[in-house]
């Protein structure tokens, strides 16, 4: 017994290493991917394009961001065969110095009224950078925590991934607060927005710190030693798993709930054009408590999906979410800070962790360890590929002057999210099938009484092990 408590004492130490490295590693390099997203709807149509029109200069601030996922599939590509076979920990640690460096020179670079056209120029070649890098962080990490993760416990621990994530917003938008508030306008619009993209330069050297203590996962180094890595793990995960991959990008359709919240959202209050008047520093609070309440309610979902299954959260989180986003905007239409406020923590904060929380899990049980990574990073960002590229066509559907935005824009959101509904029920539920039969299309899942009684005595043991140790 005392061998068998000790080897539980000793993954479960795994388990939370990998978890504290997805965690910390997936909030340092998505502030810096945030911090991109606030300031290209609050500062950059303003300084990096010409302000003879403000309509074209929002539309083309917007598509910037948009820029950056179009690199994203290019970057899931060569990322994820990186991380299929050489391993999860080694590609993490990649895309983390793309991700840093990039960021650190979009807060070097000159300004429209400097050099005109180089300046959208050169933004747009960091944002392709950043959107190569980001591309295989979500599903290395994802991949790294599951595949260290206790049988029964992968969603809760997966969904640490995502509250990282969450974490990384809250951060961006924290750094951006003091400094829209305090700083007057002309200093902020000069320079001071500067200041959060080169503090990134710390984003390099912790994230570095933290991911080179993580052990590689027990799953690919089973891999390796039974010389099962693939040579080509992109095209095995084409053809073996092009339906869940067709099925992952439809669900990843569900980045449209941010996307309202964080980009056009942002644009639709703040921006001279709408006419709607927000204060920036107090739109700014939005975003910032919304993900104060999804990093509270993410490891809630995650371990529920390890009880009732993966696909019922997904389902209701996307459905509800889409229908929430008719009150969020009509909020902003009238001005009405604290209902705005309310609907955010609803819409993005509450309902849509029913499928951010449960993706971490879900999209990579979908596949085989030897092409986890390459299958759930390509799906993936090309599904975000699309939605990424929607806050261009929301400001080019309903422009400013535009009746009826909440009811055009909500429209829209509601249909995406009932498409990614749609993917998900015809998904197969993975939560009780084995980690080595994870892909397998006619895998057998553990019947529930056991799989139950199962997950009960791994978290009892580890607890026991925890109180010896």
């Amino acid at each position: 017994m005392a061998n068998h408590t000790g080897q539980a004492a000793h993954n479960k130490d795994q388990s939370k290493k990998a978890t504290a490295s997805g965690w910390i590693g997936s909030a340092l390099e998505y502030y810096d991917f945030f911090i991109y997203a606030t300031a290209a709807s609050l500062i950059f149509p303003q300084i990096f394009f010409p302000q003879t029109d403000p309509k074209v200069a929002i539309i083309a601030s917007l598509a910037t961001y948009g820029v950056g996922y179009v690199a994203r599939p290019i970057g899931a590509f060569f990322l994820g065969h990186w991380g299929d076979t050489h391993g999860r920990k080694t590609v993490l640690i990649i895309c983390m110095f793309l991700m840093g460096f990039s960021t650190v020179a979009v807060g070097l670079l000159p300004t429209y009224a400097q050099v005109g056209l180089w300046a959208p120029a050169l933004l747009v070649t960091l944002r392709l950078i950043q959107g190569f890098a980001v591309a295989g962080e979500i599903s290395g990490a994802s991949s790294m925590i599951l595949e260290h993760a206790p049988f029964g416990q992968r969603g809760f621990y997966a969904s640490f991934t995502l509250q990282g994530v969450q974490a990384g917003q809250i951060l961006a938008a924290a750094v951006f607060l003091p400094l829209a508030h305090y700083m007057p306008t002309e200093a902020f619009n000069t320079w001071g927005w500067r200041i959060p993209f080169l503090l990134s330069f710390l984003v390099i050297v912790a994230g570095y710190i933290i991911r080179r203590e993580v052990d590689e996962t027990p799953a690919f180094a089973e891999e390796g030693a039974r010389q099962a890595i693939p040579k080509a793990p992109v095209i095995q995960a084409v053809t073996e798993n092009w339906r869940d991959m067709l099925r992952v990008m439809c669900c990843s359709l569900m980045n449209v709930i941010p996307v309202v919240t964080t980009i056009f959202g942002a644009a639709y209050a703040v921006q001279p054009g709408y006419g709607i008047g927000f204060a920036k520093d107090v739109y700014l609070w939005i975003p910032v408590m919304g993900n104060i309440v999804a990093v509270l309610v993410i490891p809630f979902v995650g371990n529920l999906s390890d009880k009732i299954g993966r696909k019922p959260p997904i389902i209701i989180g996307s459905l509800l979410a889409g229908l929430l986003s008719f009150g969020y905007l009509y909020a902003i239409s009238i001005h009405n800070v604290p209902l705005a406020i309310v609907m955010s923590l609803l819409m993005w904060g509450v309902v849509y962790q029913g499928y951010n929380a449960i993706f971490p899990s879900f999209y990579p049980e979908m596949f085989p360890t030897r092409t986890r990574v390459s299958g759930m990073a390509i799906s993936q960002n090309l599904g975000t590929l699309v939605s990424a590229l929607l806050p261009a066509l929301f400001v080019a559907v309903a422009p400013p002057g535009a009746a009826n935005i909440p009811i055009m824009i909500g429209s829209i959101t509601l249909a995406v999210c009932v498409i990614a509904a749609i993917a998900a029920f015809t998904a197969r539920e993975t939560y009780r099938v084995r980690m080595n039969d994870l892909g397998n299309p006619n895998a057998v899942p553990i019947p529930k009484a056991d799989y139950d009684r199962m997950r009960k005595e791994i978290i009892d043991e580890a607890q026991m092990a925890r109180r010896t140790a």
